[in-house]
């Protein structure tokens, strides 16, 4: 059993802060026999047992949580043993401290009383925390809680010494006690394994004490006091009254006279009751100012700190008679009017007719007019009076005399006495009944009104109900409604309810129109009215089933394209015109699969060729049956279905951007037609630009040099009707050469032709009327050009002939020709 023993001696160790169940130790030892061993463990009789051991295994645990701060040491008796030997050794246990003590104060909350004369940095409290915890954990540091700049205290972090800080004085007067929060942290350590630290807080209240640096205050300064002409030696002129500025530690006060009384004026040393001596008729001035000192007295008697106030001392007559307010038949305190609400802005209250007296003379008959009511409504003229007056009563502000607000207006006229000691007043009552007048206009609950009501709702169906007030009384008050504006016409009002319903025949339908919007009007009997506006919104319901455009489509397909279906809901919105699409039956089956949303119906995916086609059907006919059901996602839901023939073609070999165009457009013929009217669009600008440039280069092209016109021969005064069988016509134009170098030396066309006016004679007898043409204007028979006839008659020459040549001359004849007819269509229009 050496070994044993051995062990047991080795089992000295130390212990931190466990809990409950936690291992603490594994004893181990052996026999040197080679016997099974087994562990004990014992504890002084009345002790705590701290600790378990299993017998079998060593393992020591903790049974009890252990607290340094109550016991820092255990004695504990260890035993192994293999049956027949034993050994029992005593053991001694340490216990490490952790960091689970907070600072506690041994000297707080404590309450201070300071002096407000403490000089700043010295030292006021000194505070005391002790930490159970050794170590760091033990450690004690103190700081203040105050994030304010202009705390007055500051602390020691070690000692924890208060003092007043630097630059910091107390004032009594300013704040009689200070609050602040000590806080005191350890410097923290472990606990359960992990780093914590530990603080505390408390308060220290400081109370300022009041010392005497403070004079004495007077009250209710500036003084004023009065001498009148009853007065008499001992009479109570005005009393003065101060207080020591120190009011924590007040010292009486003791009253004197300093200066300006003249022996004619006396005051009491305790109370500050300043007399008269003689008789009002020896006092040889009208105002004196006397110098009241009010000194402090100490305990032993001694006078301290002063302070001096003047007192103003005036001597006057005597005020006997207060003012008097007058109505028609004498003295009077009460006024009465009934007048309309709103009178105009400054004028006259004329039903009220009050005058004001005061007796007395001079300055005792002087005083002022209030009047004091409800607002500032109507104001008194005059506002000062001196002995008499007549009082006029204005308006001020006439919107606030409403009837709506008051029925009833009271107002007081005050009559108080300016330079009297005494301030005589007198009161009367003003009392006003208003009448209302039409001075409102209805006013809606709301600006506006949103109402709801679904589609196909029956007519006569209640919409929104509106609201008007009019504060008005009677009639004035009564409010009629009407409906007004584009949107109105599927809806009636009720004119005294308010309340907005559909037309008997209305049939409303969200897909027709799902707003309107109007306005309804609030009107009085005297026609005031004001207006609010009404949205209506009409809800749509799923009353429309989706619907394509066959039921029975055809549609080509091409390997590894797809083709669109397309249905259409006239639900007015989202889901009831929201459509799913869904294949209910194919023939073949499982061969084609259709996008919910766009109803692109395509192959499946493995059929790439024409080859997998013809394998699936066996046969050379390669069209296919889709039914196709279109739902919306309203509710209830409606749906629809189509039968699709589709016929499957595989692509052809066909190449550029037209023909893939083509392709890609072949179910949706208006992109195609789109494509088509843009390239018509396109040649039809190219087709006006060409022209347009043209034209302008041909009108610069065309400036020809004409050499002669053609002009209708100067007919005569006196015509002779030619008989039916005439046929000379060419006697009726000739061509004449206009080359004056005078009139037109470059032989160009920019000369204006002068045309002689024609004078046609009289038809002959029973010839039909015919009017005559226009100036200028040539029947279709007269458009003969001028040449030499066979009776010998020739053209005019001209007095120098150019040269032209065979073109010339005909470019030349051509431009005046156009230039013939044009002046003729402008002479025709104005005619």
């Amino acid at each position: 059993m050496k070994n044993v023993k051995e062990i047991l001696f080795s089992l000295i160790i130390t212990f931190s802060h466990f809990y409950f169940g936690t291992l603490v130790y594994i004893l181990n030892g052996t026999d040197p026999e080679g016997q099974p061993v087994r562990y004990g463990l014992t504890f002084e009789p009345g002790s705590k047992e701290y600790f378990q051991v299993d017998s079998k295994t060593g393992i020591l645990t903790l049974a009890e949580e252990l607290d340094r701060e109550v016991q820092d040491e255990i004695e504990v008796l260890v035993s192994i043993t293999d049956g027949p030997n034993k050994v029992v050794e005593r053991v001694q246990v340490f216990v490490m401290d952790a960091n689970d003590e907070r600072p506690q104060f041994h000297n707080m909350p404590a309450i201070v009383d300071v002096p407000e004369s403490t000089s700043s940095g010295k030292s006021i409290y000194k505070v005391w925390a002790v930490d159970m915890d050794t170590g760091s954990g033990g450690s004690v540091t103190y700081f203040l809680q105050s994030n304010d700049a202009q705390v007055k205290f500051a602390i020691d972090r070690h000692s924890g010494i208060v003092r007043l800080k630097p630059g910091m004085t107390l004032d009594y007067e300013k704040a009689t006690t200070h609050f602040i929060t000590v806080v005191a942290k350890d410097g923290g350590g472990i606990y359960n394994g992990k780093q914590q630290v530990m603080s505390s807080s408390a308060t220290l209240t400081i109370n300022v004490i009041d010392t005497q640096d403070t004079p004495p205050v007077f009250i209710g300064t500036p003084y004023f006091g009065y001498v009148y002409e009853v007065s008499s030696p001992g009479s109570e002129i005005f009393t003065v009254f101060a207080k020591d500025g120190d009011v924590g530690n007040a010292n009486p006060i003791h009253y004197s006279i300093d200066s300006g009384a003249d022996g004619v004026f006396g005051i009491n040393k305790t109370n500050g009751c300043i007399t008269l001596r003689v008789y009002p008729a020896h006092l040889r001035k009208e105002m004196f100012n006397i110098k009241v000192k009010a000194s402090e007295v100490n305990a032993d008697g001694n006078l301290m700190d002063s302070s001096i106030a003047t007192v103003t001392i005036q001597v006057v007559d005597l005020n006997n008679h207060p003012p008097t307010f007058y109505g028609e038949n004498g003295p009077k305190n009460m006024f009465e009017l009934t007048m309309y609400e709103h009178p105009t802005d400054g004028e006259i209250l004329r039903g009220l007719k009050i005058s004001v007296n005061d007796s007395d003379q001079g300055a005792n008959a002087k005083f002022n007019l209030r009047l004091v009511g409800p607002g500032r409504m109507l104001h008194v003229v005059p506002q000062t009076v001196l002995n008499e007056a007549q009082v006029s009563i204005l308006v001020e502000n006439s919107s606030a005399i409403d009837y709506e607000k008051f029925h009833m207006l009271t107002f007081k006229l005050l009559a108080v006495e300016i330079d009297t000691p005494e301030r005589f007043s007198a009161t009367a009552d003003i009392v006003i009944h208003l009448l209302d007048t039409n001075d409102n206009a209805p006013k809606f609950s709301s600006d506006y009104y949103i109402a709801r009501i679904p589609e196909n709702s029956p007519g006569g169906s209640n919409v929104v109900s509106v609201t008007a007030v009019d504060p008005d009384s009677g009639l004035w008050g009564e409010v009629k409604y009407s409906i007004h504006g584009s949107g109105s016409d599927m809806f009636l009002i009720q004119s005294q309810s308010g309340i907005i319903y559909t037309q008997p025949w209305a049939s409303l339908d969200a897909e027709v129109k799902s707003k309107f919007n109007f306005y309804v009007k609030a009107e009085d009997t005297e026609g005031k009215y004001s207006l609010a506006e009404v949205f209506v919104t009409i809800l749509d319901l799923n009353d429309h089933a989706p619907e394509f455009n066959d039921n029975f489509l055809e549609k080509t397909m091409v390997i590894g394209a797809p083709v669109k279906i397309e249905a259409i809901d006239d639900d007015a919105e989202e889901p009831n015109n929201v459509i799913e699409y869904s294949i209910m039956k194919a023939d073949p089956d499982n061969i084609f699969d259709i996008d919910a949303d766009t109803g692109e119906i395509k192959l499946k995916s493995f059929i790439k060729s024409m080859d997998i086609v013809q394998n699936i059907t066996k046969q050379k006919d390669c069209t296919w049956s889709v039914v196709v059901q279109a739902r919306d996602r309203g509710s209830p839901s409606f749906s629809t279905t189509a039968m699709v023939k589709i016929d499957i073609t595989e692509e052809t070999q066909l190449n550029g951007p037209f023909v893939s165009f083509l392709m890609q457009s072949r179910d949706n013929p208006v992109k195609v037609l789109g494509m088509i009217a843009g390239f018509i669009c396109i040649m039809v600008v190219v087709t006006v630009l060409i022209s347009t440039i043209s034209f302008l280069r041909n009108k610069k092209s065309n400036k020809i040099l004409p050499s002669r016109r053609i002009i209708r021969k100067r007919p005569n005064h006196r015509r002779q009707w030619a008989p039916k069988g005439t046929d000379n016509e060419d006697e009726q134009f000739h061509v004449k050469e206009e080359i004056n170098a005078a009139d037109n030396v470059n032989c160009n066309n920019n000369m204006i032709p002068q045309y002689q006016p024609h004078y046609y004679p009289p038809p002959p007898p029973c010839a039909p009327f015919i009017p005559p043409p226009l100036p200028c204007h040539h029947t279709s028979g007269e458009r003969n050009w001028a040449r030499s006839n066979s009776s010998g008659s020739v053209a005019i020459k001209p007095k120098k002939k150019p040269i032209k040549t065979k073109e010339s001359q005909v470019n030349t004849a051509l431009v005046s020709e156009l230039k013939m007819r044009l002046e003729q269509r402008r002479l025709a229009n104005q005619y």
